[in-house]
């Protein structure tokens, strides 16, 4: 459905783009014609913008270093580029690109949740990387997209359960915004959940919510506010070992979920990662890295017992 939805919204402003193009060029205003068509084309590039300028004036008192007018304009302009490759190529044509692969005995899986208006188009390179190293994986397709949050707990509790029965060990969790709050729902929701994972990795997700999400009024974004009756609850029924079976990965250059320690959990391993924006981080290669010492760390010990014997 996103993928539908976001070619739409590719042909419009392609179209739009061009009518001004075509409209002003014969009318003789050639500058005009031009910036018009670029403005309309690539007009996500001010709003990041704008994100950015919010994420800078309400840092507050907020733990995590400030970020300087230089590391901000690094992460807008990668943000620029990455969005680029996420919303208009990969969700919207690629999302069916890697099929999962549900693996064999023995081998761990990975589990990739993605996050707001996204698709499993969001991993693409993550998912090329395990398709190349016969790596298992399921990349869910969080659907209704503007959906309750507990919605997609039986859409997770289904991949995981396929990775389960396929490989015989509980897979690897790599959530990337709104997904962590969806694997957080999950563990809260089901019985032994806990030992169903070997460790889950969250990526700009807004645990804490974040200021950005009063601006939309769909019903996920809705739960994603600070301080939402939703958080609230999750917080409270989740048990608190849980977080030790976490790693978040945060920036104070984060353009969705600011400010910057709301993608932070007490008990977890944070890490921050300066001047990278929200979307740039799923591909931050200190967040590769973490995802791959877990994978070679459940290796190594299946190799180990496997000689043992």
């Amino acid at each position: 459905m996103l993928a539908r939805l976001q070619r739409l919204v590719i042909l419009a402003v392609t179209l739009a783009a061009l009518g001004w193009l075509v409209g002003w060029a014969s009318e003789g205003r050639p500058v005009l014609a031009v910036a018009g068509a670029l403005v309309l084309a690539f007009g996500y590039v001010f709003i990041l913008a704008v994100e950015f300028v919010l994420l800078a004036c309400l840092h507050g008192r907020d733990e995590t270093p400030r970020a300087g007018p230089l590391q901000l304009l690094r992460a807008w302009l990668g943000e620029c580029v990455v969005a680029w490759q996420v919303f208009v190529w990969r969700q919207p044509f690629h999302a069916a690109r890697y099929p999962d692969v549900p693996g064999r005995p023995g081998v761990r899986g990975v589990v990739f949740v993605h996050g707001y208006v996204c698709n499993r188009g969001l991993w693409g390179p993550w998912l090329a990387r395990c398709t190349a190293e016969q790596r298992p994986y399921v990349a869910v397709d969080l659907e209704p997209v503007f959906s309750d949050l507990d919605i997609y707990v039986p859409q997770l509790e289904a991949a995981v359960a396929r990775l389960e029965q396929s490989t015989g060990l509980p897979p690897l969790l790599v959530c990337h915004s709104m997904g962590g709050l969806v694997a957080r729902a999950w563990l809260a929701a089901t019985p032994g959940a806990a030992t169903r994972v070997q460790h889950v990795i969250t990526i700009g997700s807004p645990h804490r919510g974040t200021w950005l999400a009063r601006l939309s009024r769909t019903t996920n974004s809705r739960h994603m506010r600070q301080a939402s009756e939703w958080i609230t609850g999750l917080a409270a029924r989740e048990p608190a070992l849980h977080t030790g079976r976490f790693t978040c990965f945060y920036s104070h250059a984060d353009n969705i979920v600011f400010p910057a320690c709301a993608a932070t959990l007490p008990g977890a391993d944070n890490r921050h990662l300066p001047a990278t924006a929200h979307v740039a981080m799923v591909f931050h290669p200190e967040v590769v890295s973490e995802a791959a010492r877990w994978l070679a760390a459940s290796s190594s010990c299946v190799a180990g017992g496997a000689s043992g014997r």
